[in-house]
């Protein structure tokens, strides 16, 4: 048994997929990789996500330490960001490897 934040995972991979499953967390980490979004423009990137879903993606992502959001209040409009933590940039080879995968999916069987 293998326990991260509270949680029990029975293997190590069930433990990667309770961090990085799902539909929109994988896509929400490949848009962060090289740089740090605000909450609208991953909206942009992802159009057909609810924005409920992706702020519960992103409080989750935040949760586990992948994420880090900053939040601008100094002046008005307030500004948040999302970027990688250095333990979510551990993740980089892995979601590269599944885009990577999908676009030999796109080449070799469409």
């Amino acid at each position: 048994m293998h326990k991260f934040n509270g949680r029990e995972y029975p293997c190590c991979a069930s433990l990667t997929m309770g961090i990085i499953g799902g539909k929109w967390k994988t896509v929400i980490l490949y848009h962060l990789i090289d740089k740090t979004l605000r909450y609208n423009e991953l909206r942009k990137e992802m159009p057909s996500v609810t924005e409920r879903t992706l702020s519960l993606q992103l409080k989750t992502l935040e949760e586990d330490g992948i994420i880090k959001r900053k939040v601008y209040t100094s002046k008005p409009p307030l500004k948040v960001e999302y970027s990688l933590t250095d333990f979510g940039k551990t993740l980089i080879p892995l979601i590269k490897s599944i885009a990577d995968w999908g676009d030999s999916v796109i080449e070799k069987y469409s």
